[in-house]
């Protein structure tokens, strides 16, 4: 039986969707350093999926639940068994309310990790560190070199 409550942004939704939420090792980088952060961010049925094949990843572990567990009205509540130091990951309620809808859609992936259990066994590495706030400084050097009759009618 589905627990009907109505989200103002997601109306198709219920309280009792499944969800999986993961807790990621990130990096913020702030006036030439790097800090280490935890974040909470859900986790699509197709990444999981792609995790749980053992590609290399910055989660450490991942969480299946409900909507209601992780939102609360609007706004979002800090799963059961993640640290208080953990920060929520941008647009966390948008991107809760997308993952769910992946689960809905392939309602097989949410075998993968049963409701209310918590799956530790990622290739958890920070070989290739996650930063949040990367910027791209684009440069004439990135520009392609074209030859020099490219543009020329001949």
């Amino acid at each position: 039986m589905t627990t009907t409550i109505a989200y103002q942004n997601a109306p198709d939704l219920a309280a009792d969707d499944y969800v999986v939420i993961g807790l990621a090792t990130c990096f913020i980088k702030d006036a030439g350093e790097v800090h280490q952060v935890e974040i909470i961010e859900p986790i699509p049925s197709a990444a999981l999926e792609a995790l749980l094949k053992g590609i290399s990843t910055s989660y450490k572990l991942a969480v299946a639940t409900n909507v209601s567990a992780v939102v609360n009205g609007e706004q979002p509540s800090l799963p059961v068994g993640f640290p208080e130091s953990a920060q929520f990951a941008d647009e966390f309620v948008q991107r809760v309310f997308a993952a769910a809808r992946t689960y809905k859609r392939r309602e097989s992936a949410q075998a993968l990790i049963p409701l209310g259990t918590t799956y530790t066994d990622f290739q958890y590495s920070l070989e290739r560190k996650r930063v949040l706030n990367a910027t791209r400084l684009v440069t004439k050097d990135d520009n392609v070199k074209q030859h020099s009759h490219t543009h020329k009618v001949l």
